[in-house]
């Protein structure tokens, strides 16, 4: 008879559901961090079969990334976790390279261990200056900093809904082998909502709502999407710091996923011409306590005063936005006005070609879904940039919000000359922080052909911020 040598948490499902459907509402009743990390060191040092700590932060592009510290030296030294920022496209320079990294004690998650593995639990960090203060390219932090703020001083809850879509490609890797190919393979042509229940895109959307479901995301429903091999998972609205976690937290299960099935889920907003690009349309309402701001049953379209000056402030802003909202060389595909792209500057109840879509909605579910945001932007950033555009940019002179102002840039050179002549992103971002953010654009862009022409090119994708190809970069 044989004695395991190792003894690793694994919870079941349902319990993992529970545990961090609690940890979700201990967030949102805004405990006081103290208790947090009170209740969290104890847990851990309590529960001898977690190993090791899952690190997460994004950079400045919304990449996710992952630092495993070992239990018991996250323990001792929670207050003193540093990392190399230099190495991080956005962050330090190499003169100033050293950063810190502190834990976000209510953002932490209970793990499935046959994706993750077991004995990890994972916590969402922030990044922090060498003398403890914030760090300005840091937009979860910002994002967090400034709905805090406005609980505080008015009251306001944000919240945030988003959808969001990609791509199931035959074999791992398939993006960064994309140079030696030049194509992606569908796992199957279905059409929209339909695909047989023992299918590989049906048995990979199951797996990944799983998990998400685990993981407290409160799941609605989830389906294929239009285009071949698309899928998109829906679950329901929070408030926007953890919406934008959550979002990082979507992409990583799907992509950890779809590899241990042989398989890739690619978050590009148009991997494929001649079928839909991928979108992540992200539904905002903004609430005093119970009463949502955005609702007005005698308002146009049942939408509120307060509503229409939110949606006409982004709207006016609109083309300083575009590169926030969509931030590669890639994304400018999916503005083609064909294939519903969501390109008009103007709002519709009915139009998926506008910028802003007014869904039907009631007291609760009133809100404005902002339709043309890629899947690989920023969520941080992006939910930040029009959070602070509706609630404090300029409206301009819109009479109609129904009225078409134009359409958005359709590439990627329009849309940084936007973003760095306008004085609105450098009042938000800080003029560092968006030149920082603009030059990493520009680095994409400028290892890409000008032109998009038709046929995908092998740099729109090897260069793409989500496509983790560090040789290849640095080989350029």
């Amino acid at each position: 008879m044989t004695t395991s040598l190792r003894d690793f948490l694994e919870i079941p499902y349902d319990e993992l559901e529970e545990l961090n459907l609690q940890m979700k509402a201990l967030r949102l009743a805004r405990t006081p961090v103290d208790i947090l990390r009170e209740e969290r060191s104890r847990y851990l040092a309590d529960e001898k079969r977690i190993k090791a700590v899952t690190v997460c932060f994004a950079d400045l592009e919304g990449r996710l990334h992952m630092l495993d510290y070992d239990k018991k030296f996250l323990l001792k030294s929670a207050d003193n976790l540093t990392f190399d920022g230099s190495s991080i496209r956005g962050f330090s320079r190499q003169a100033e390279s050293d950063l810190r990294l502190a834990i976000d004690w209510a953002a932490f998650y209970w793990l499935p261990a046959d994706v993750f593995g077991p004995g990890k639990v994972l916590v969402f960090g922030e990044v922090l200056e060498p003398d403890g203060t914030p760090y300005q390219a840091d937009m979860r932090s910002r994002l967090k900093r400034y709905v805090d703020d406005l609980f505080r001083r008015e009251g306001l809850i944000c919240y945030v809904a988003t959808e969001v879509e990609g791509f199931l490609f035959q074999g791992q890797h398939a993006e960064q082998r994309y140079r030696e190919t030049d194509r992606f393979e569908f796992i199957t042509t279905s059409g929209y909502y339909h695909s047989l229940p023992g299918d590989s895109l049906r048995l990979f959307i199951d797996t990944a709502a799983e998990v998400q479901r685990a993981m407290g995301f409160a799941n609605e429903k989830d389906h294929p999407e239009v285009a071949p091999s698309q899928f998109e998972m829906n679950y329901s609205y929070t408030e926007a710091p953890i919406a934008a976690d959550q979002v990082l937290l979507y992409k990583l299960v799907c992509r950890q996923v779809a590899h241990k099935m042989g398989m890739t889920a690619s978050f590009l907003p148009k991997p494929v011409t001649g079928v839909n690009g991928s979108g992540m349309h992200t539904n905002l309402s903004i609430a005093r306590g119970d009463t949502n701001l955005f609702h007005d049953p005698a308002g146009r379209d049942s939408i509120s005063a307060f509503g229409w000056n939110f949606i006409n402030r982004i709207l006016h802003n609109a083309r300083d936005l575009c590169l926030i909202l969509n931030s590669s060389v890639n994304a400018y595909r999916r503005l083609d006005p064909h294939y519903e792209a969501p390109n008009e500057i103007k709002a519709s109840p009915v139009d998926r070609g506008a910028m802003i879509r007014i869904p039907i909605g009631n007291a609760r579910s009133a809100r404005i879904e902002v339709r043309s945001i890629a899947p690989d932007a920023n969520p941080y950033l992006a939910i930040y940039a029009l959070l602070r555009t509706g609630l404090e940019g300029s409206e301009g002179q819109i009479t109609d919000s129904y009225q078409s102002l134009g359409i958005l840039p359709d590439n990627i050179y329009d849309a940084l000359d936007s973003f760095r002549s306008s004085a609105w992103i450098s009042a938000i971002m800080g003029e560092d922080v968006a030149m920082r953010f603009a030059a990493a654009k520009q680095s994409s862009a400028d290892r890409c052909p000008r032109l998009l022409g038709t046929v995908i090119k092998r740099a729109e994708i090897q260069f793409h911020h989500e496509v983790t190809n560090q040789h290849l970069w640095n080989l350029f």
